[in-house]
């Protein structure tokens, strides 16, 4: 049994390219089962996202598939080889086995160990589940990389440090106040950053959210998504005081907020805290609102430092993570070099269990005719040891006329033998 990994993915090839050759998730149930039909492989699975296109093929015979899944490959996307091929990596064995616990662990992402890969990689085994082309070899494969990529996350810190704007704003609110819970944010815009920002808000336990915006329609859009309240730009004075924490990202070239609103809703909120968090260049914020009292005001340059030390905490832990990768690579590749025995062992049991079925039909013959019970029962371990032993002996002998020391120690470990070689 063979494995093979075969695909592009952010680091090799420009957006360009990648999204030429994606695969439709509604279609993926065809595309599978033409993909084993067309290229003769036993089982496949595909990884298709906006920043990664893989196939994961196992076949049970000996013959070299890569170049008949690259073939179809290059057919089904109407692509000329020259196109994509300089792109393509390929995986054979146990560098695809690491390859797939690398990208489920988040070590191979755009974002060093972000989540989201891993629920897009059990997408992909239900699809190969639904469509038939999941067979024993990419099921325990998958079902081991699941385990894995839960090991990495709780033996590591691979997911615990900010490497993103959203994921280092809200992690400063929660260094200021010690838990979410009970809290309220205001978010100024309703861009990419910002809906992260809500997004990660609401996955730490904030219970109450106001989104403001320039249009009011693109604020209650997310909203929709996020379950909070909507409100225009103008509004913000009348809403400001309920913040505990104001999280700014906008394309604004003034500044939304000044000292005067600022100190008038710090008076209204009777001195409590207030964390504002300006991630926007130019800045949304009036740099003059860190000189209140009661206001910590935070700028895009503060959270660059979290995110390096962010980066390179998760670095420290990719390292770890690379280790158990290793050592579960070898494990799953122990499993999958095992069931090349199977048939050997299988082999051997039924050559045995004959033997012994012959043996004792020619004892219960004996039996019948009066015979002596001791004599026949002798006789019967007689006659099994050496048909057992007779082919083994014979090979044995003549490895040890041929000098083939090397054949007699396999034979000692496989039969089990111990004590003195003499």
């Amino acid at each position: 049994m063979s494995i093979l990994a075969i695909g592009l993915n952010h680091k090799t090839a420009p957006v360009s390219v990648r999204e030429r050759v994606s695969f439709p998730a509604d279609e993926l149930h065809g595309i599978l089962q033409q993909l084993t039909t067309d290229t003769g492989i036993s089982e496949a699975a595909i990884l298709s996202t906006c920043n990664r296109t893989e196939m994961f093929c196992c076949s049970s015979d000996d013959q070299d598939k890569r170049d008949n899944v690259i073939d179809w490959f290059h057919h089904f996307h109407h692509l000329n080889p020259k196109e994509v091929e300089p792109y393509l990596y390929t995986h054979p064995d146990r560098s695809a086995v690491q390859h797939l616990l690398r990208v489920a662990s988040g070590l191979d992402s755009m974002i060093l160990g972000e989540p989201q890969i891993l629920g897009q990689i059990k997408d992909a085994y239900m699809a190969a589940k639904q469509a038939g082309t999941m067979g024993q070899c990419l099921n325990r494969l998958f079902e081991h990389t699941f385990q894995v990529a839960k090991q990495v996350r709780t033996d590591t810190a691979i997911g615990s440090s900010p490497v993103s704007v959203a994921f280092a704003a809200v992690s400063l609110s929660k260094q200021i106040f010690s838990t979410l819970s009970g809290h309220t944010g205001l978010l100024i815009g309703a861009g990419e950053t910002i809906e992260l920002v809500a997004r990660h808000l609401r996955e730490n336990g904030i219970e109450d959210l106001i989104i403001a915006n320039r249009t009011l329609a693109r604020a209650e859009t997310l909203v929709n998504e996020v379950n909070g309240l909507a409100i225009t730009l103008q509004e913000i004075p009348d809403y400001l005081h309920r913040a505990d924490i104001v999280i700014s990202s906008t394309a604004s070239p003034l500044p939304i907020l000044g000292k005067g609103a600022v100190e008038r809703a710090i008076k209204m909120r009777k001195h409590r805290p207030m964390l504002m968090v300006d991630i926007a260049v130019p800045r949304d914020i009036e740099p003059e609102v860190s000189e209140l009292n009661d206001a910590y005001l935070y700028t895009v340059d503060d959270l660059q430092e979290i995110i390096d030390e962010g980066l390179k905490s998760r670095q420290e832990a990719a390292l770890q993570a690379e280790e158990i990768i290793e050592a579960q690579a070898a494990r799953f590749m122990g499993w999958l070099q095992s069931l090349d025995s199977v048939a050997t062992i299988r082999y051997y049991r039924d050559m045995v269990s004959e033997i012994c079925e012959q043996q004792l039909d020619q004892a219960r013959r004996m039996l019948a005719t009066g015979q002596d019970v001791d004599t026949v029962m002798a006789q019967l371990v007689r006659a099994i040891t050496n048909k057992i032993t007779h082919t083994p002996t014979v090979q044995m002998r003549r490895a040890g006329f041929e000098g083939r020391t090397d054949l007699l120690d396999s034979a000692r470990e496989i039969l089990g033998i111990k004590g003195n070689k003499e």
